[in-house]
């Protein structure tokens, strides 16, 4: 048996389990409403991912949610499929329609709840959560009673209704910090009461950012199982997110709930099935979390990759980043030409560094591109270009965006047109016809970073795009969005391919 240190209040050897509540609670969130399709590739991921139970939806939503739950069920996953279930022997019906392992029965257990929004005493509802439980169980359905507004709850009377739901035969009592009211002193006594009573899980909110503190307390005090959501997703501020308490549970108390390297693709599944974008200084999952742009941190982390990372980025599924702007130091710059095959002497990095530093005090983020321009410049090493925009026609105006382009690729034009769901795609998918596939790039990430405002307006476009393992970020400001973004991507193109240093084949037929 590993010993606790003083600080530690987690055992190493603890079985702590982590429940998803994404598809659910997740969904919640203003403006998110999942496909059944998008619910059934993000149930895939948290599967990979090794979370213990996937809560897929209310059943009582509608036929729709129905057959996006069923989706989810058919899957066969290892995880436990569930629904949410209102305090209504109907929802449990519905809910046992879609074939699910089990259920979560959410009933009132502040006074708030209990007499404000259902209107019933305190007596009838633990007779009612009694019944509710029994025809769950007697339906061969895992039971979760969920003790909604417990952290508002007289503790005496949270204690009765945990009591009552266990002796129904739930399988467990969750402690619900519903509106993310409390603090982890208040979490730890209510959860310790608890978990004398039986199997504990704890469900917090982020509304004071305390979701992971309060997680973590439920834990100390006995809890094994945790809800979460993907990036924090959910209601008001969100849930505590599943990926905070993956890394705190292993990295400080060496306690394993999740496969990490599967977190940031998650991440960037949800980001995209949801249209809520990832903070870029979201820990863990955010484009920040392990990018390093000041000299002397990067000098320090070129020196030793734990001098100011908690841990390894591949730990999470991410790699580390080197950001050019103000504060890069000689350090830095020579890292990021170096990864880019770029060879200067001690001089031209100190002059290139300048310049870098220069460019960001006029509030420029220092974009790949322009880190080689600049090289390219003190080196005197100009290259040819392998593929330069010679023309750009879009329309959108019809019922298919389309556009046509013409490309001068090694010396030789070469013209194509291409359709899309806007013009930005269907300019894309011209460039990939006109290149043609020896040419082929992904594009890892797409952002508009700026509008100027008036009828004079400029947009910036920043793209980064990878090939064989090299990525290159290049922005472009135009009035026209779809001529930065195309301008952008050839850029970009032009400097991957030329990495290859042999000549593009013709455009594939």
């Amino acid at each position: 048996m590993t010993s606790l240190t003083p600080e530690q209040t987690i055992h190493p050897d603890r079985p702590v389990r982590l429940l998803d509540t994404t598809l659910r609670d997740g969904e919640q969130a203003p403006g998110v409403s999942l496909s059944p399709d998008e619910k059934v590739d993000l149930a895939r991921g948290l599967e990979r991912a090794g979370v213990a139970v996937i809560e897929a939806g209310s059943a009582c939503t509608g036929a729709g949610e129905r057959r996006a739950i069923s989706r989810v069920t058919d899957l066969d996953l290892d995880a436990r499929v569930t629904s949410f279930c209102r305090g209504m022997q109907t929802d449990i019906d519905l809910a046992l329609e879609c074939s699910v392992d089990g259920v979560h029965i959410v009933v009132p257990s502040s006074d708030r709840h209990v007499e404000g929004k259902v209107g019933t005493s305190r007596e009838d509802n633990l007779a009612t959560t009694a019944e509710l439980v029994e025809y769950a169980t007697d339906h061969g359905l895992w039971v979760e009673v969920i003790g909604e507004d417990g952290s508002r709850a007289d503790l005496d009377y949270l204690e009765s209704v945990a009591e009552t739901s266990l002796e129904a035969g739930a399988d467990r009592f969750c402690f619900a910090d519903t509106v993310g009211h409390t603090g982890p002193e208040r979490t730890t006594e209510a959860v310790s009461r608890l978990a004398d009573l039986g199997p504990v899980s704890a469900h917090t909110h982020d509304d004071l950012g305390l979701g992971v503190a309060n997680a973590l307390a439920a834990v100390s005090a006995g809890a094994d199982l945790v809800h979460c959501t993907v990036n924090g997703l959910g209601e008001r501020a969100g849930n505590v997110a599943l990926e905070e308490v993956a890394i705190a549970l292993s990295h400080v108390y060496d306690v394993e709930t999740l496969e990490l390297d599967e977190l940031y693709d998650l991440a960037q599944r949800a980001a995209r099935a949801t249209g809520v974008e990832l903070a870029p200084n979201k820990a863990v999952i955010g484009e920040n979390a392990f990018t390093h742009e000041s000299g002397i941190h990067t000098d320090g982390t070129l020196k030793d990759d734990k001098m100011y990372e908690p841990y390894a980025p591949e730990t999470v599924g991410r790699e580390r980043r080197l950001a050019l702007g103000k504060h890069t130091g000689r350090a830095g710059v020579a890292a990021a030409l170096e990864e880019h095959d770029v060879e200067a002497g001690d001089k031209e990095v100190a002059e290139i560094a300048t310049r870098v530093t220069e460019l960001g005090d006029r509030g420029r983020r220092v974009t790949d591109a322009d880190l080689l321009a600049i090289a390219e410049d003190v080196t005197g090493d100009d290259r040819e270009r392998v593929v330069e925009l010679c023309d750009l026609t879009a329309t959108s105006g019809g019922s298919v965006p389309t556009a046509s382009i013409r490309l001068e690729v090694d010396g030789e034009d070469r013209v194509a047109s291409g359709t899309g769901s806007g013009p930005v795609d269907a300019a894309v998918s011209a460039i990939r016809d006109a290149l043609g596939s020896n040419a082929t790039a992904e594009l890892e990430s797409y952002h508009v970073d700026a509008v100027t405002g008036g009828t004079d307006a400029v947009v910036t476009v920043e793209v980064t795009m990878v090939r064989n393992d090299r990525s290159v970020t290049v922005a472009r400001s135009e009035a026209d969005i779809t001529r930065a973004s195309v301008e952008a991507m050839v850029d970009a193109l032009d400097r991957l391919l030329a990495v290859d240093q042999q000549p593009l084949t013709p455009a594939d037929d």
